[in-house]
């Protein structure tokens, strides 16, 4: 069990019998009043976030969650198709809604990551409930205008097409064939490789 005060960033807890991730804690206290925990949690099956303030007599259970490398295939009709490293022949599909909107545009096939399951104590292998991207991905550019003169004072960017199909903001020295690095959270442009 973790106190109100022990509930901070990148933990997972149990709340209200689902798991969540904590993406940010603020512990405070009011004038004379006893301090508070002010957390802001996203649902790692529904992906909902919300705000939630713990006290000092609270205490929630730490999520089990482990993870499991997987390989990711292809996608059909919003449908994310995954497979065991392991053992091709286990395949199955998440939703884009488990994955996340800014994740799903960088996922190229074959690519392994690492699948996040929660154990809830009923069944015997637990329940996928999401995917962690590495944080930084190397993706070809393979549609870039080529550079303009003009205004490049303040560092001016282009819009590129990557081989996922993404679009990301770059430098204009970006061509067409270059390899970026993307960070996978925030889905912005890094570095060229």
């Amino acid at each position: 069990m973790l106190e109100y005060s022990e509930i901070t960033e990148r933990k997972y807890i149990v709340y209200e019998d689902e798991p969540w991730e904590v993406i940010d804690s603020h512990v405070f206290r009011k004038q004379q009043r006893k301090p508070v925990n002010a957390t802001k949690l996203r649902n790692l099956i529904t992906g909902r976030i919300t705000e939630v303030s713990f006290h000092v007599s609270d205490k929630v259970e730490e999520a089990d969650i482990s993870k499991k490398e997987v390989k990711y295939l292809y996608v059909n009709k919003g449908e994310f198709w995954f497979c065991d490293v392991k053992d091709p022949s286990k395949r199955f599909e998440l939703p884009e809604v488990m994955i996340g909107e800014t994740a799903a545009k960088f996922l190229k096939p074959n690519t392994i990551v690492d699948a996040l399951i929660f154990d809830d104590g009923k069944s015997d292998e637990g329940k996928i409930i999401g995917l962690k991207l590495p944080i930084k991905m190397d993706l070809k550019v393979v549609e870039a205008h080529p550079a303009t003169k003009g205004n490049t004072a303040q560092g001016a960017s282009k819009a590129v097409v990557l081989e996922t199909g993404a679009e990301i903001q770059v430098p204009m020295f970006i061509k067409e064939g270059d390899t970026v690095r993307i960070n996978t959270e925030t889905g912005q442009y890094t570095d060229r490789v």
